[in-house]
């Protein structure tokens, strides 16, 4: 059994997939073919929003973003503890200062509360300029916008989504990557929707902003291939990978409806075994990047789930403020929610492709390891 299985949406879409590639193999337009621009405009349409910007990777999408609003030397950007190491990585990468955040006891997301005494406290201080919000839908669940969007207009900062592992979701119908000033996602093989190597896109209904990003990801390209206006990045992402990410998101509804059913399955009856299920609130729909349990006793679970044929995997067993990059500026017990999870937290296999004969296989050895 396969904790992702790629192979298995694969055999599923090859036909198409295949037609799709060779296409663009025959056509040779390898950067940024008309596979591309078809993409972002379906990814535009399914999302909500006027523009849709890919690139190489999630990473470049979310330091496009942080460029794209002039965010550098000085800046505050505020972003979960725990999360991908990306998400702080490219706030340092263009010179800004990570703060880092507390999460939800409950849906695992950046906390509201512990958000707002963060930006006071970096306010009170005096030595960082407060600048914005890297907000993660953790696990596919969309945070928490409502309060996310009040609390930064309340302080005038910039709200970023990153929607790596929350494409697809929704809040109250809104479709994830369509919050925020700008929101980015990335297209990572284990991802809800991705594609086979890397890649990534930014979602934003500025028509400015989008044609900066434009040019951001394409060396400050201006009027020509010659006229470099500014300082970016090269960051494209391939035809072949558009051509993939076509196809699959034809299916992305089923597979999507098919991850929730498998969470279900998993949460009727983990909650009878004692373990701390996954809370989805009223009015938001997950798409289920992981399916998380919280446990006492992890690694003895683990280990019977492992004995049985059943892989699991740890989301994040070491938090942001723990990594050793910036470990220097934190003592033990600044974000207690983060901490504790790090050491109870543990995913089961989730992919729009478990069969029925799976479920029961991975339900029975979860009932045999309680």
């Amino acid at each position: 059994m396969q904790f992702i299985d790629l192979q298995a949406q694969y055999q599923h879409l090859k036909a198409q997939i295949d037609r799709r590639i060779s296409q663009v193999l025959n056509q040779g337009h390898y950067i940024l073919g008309p596979e591309v621009s078809e993409l972002e405009s379906q990814l535009a349409d399914y999302v909500g929003v006027k523009h849709c910007i890919t690139c190489a990777n999630g990473t470049d999408a979310l330091q496009l973003a942080l460029m794209a609003m002039d965010i550098g030397p000085g800046d505050a950007v505020f972003c979960p503890t725990f999360t991908f190491f990306a998400s702080a990585e490219v706030i340092s990468l263009v010179g800004a200062t990570p703060v880092f955040v507390d999460v939800d006891p409950h849906t695992y997301n950046i906390c509201p509360q512990d958000l707002e005494r963060k930006i006071q406290q970096i306010q009170t201080q005096g030595k960082l300029s407060a600048k914005a919000i890297i907000a993660v839908d953790l696990f596919g669940l969309p945070a928490d916008y409502s309060s996310l969007s009040q609390i930064a207009k309340r302080h005038n900062l910039r709200l970023i989504e990153d929607g790596a592992q929350g494409f697809g979701g929704k809040l109250n119908g809104k479709v994830a990557c369509s919050f925020g000033d700008l929101a980015t996602t990335s297209f990572f093989p284990a991802k809800p929707l991705g594609c086979y190597g890397d890649g990534g896109a930014l979602f934003t209904n500025n028509n400015e902003t989008a044609e900066l990003l434009r040019s951001l990801r394409l060396h400050g390209k201006g009027q020509h291939k010659y006229d470099n206006v500014r300082i970016g990045l090269n960051s494209r992402l391939d035809t072949i990978q558009a051509a993939v990410l076509l196809e699959k998101l034809t299916v992305f509804p089923t597979e999507l409806e098919r991850r929730n059913q498998a969470a279900q399955a998993y949460s009727s009856v983990a909650a009878e075994l004692g373990f701390i299920t996954p809370h989805v609130p009223e009015g938001y729909y997950s798409s289920w990047a992981q399916y998380c349990l919280q446990a006492e006793e992890r690694d003895k679970v683990m280990h019977s789930l492992n004995q049985a044929g059943v892989p699991t995997m740890i989301y994040y067993q070491t938090c942001m403020h723990q990594q050793t990059v910036y470990k220097a500026l934190y003592q033990a017990g600044d974000f207690p929610i983060a901490e504790s999870l790090a050491q109870r937290i543990f995913s089961l296999p989730m992919h729009g492709y478990l069969t029925e004969q799976q479920l029961e296989q991975i339900i029975s050895a979860l009932q045999q390891s309680s």
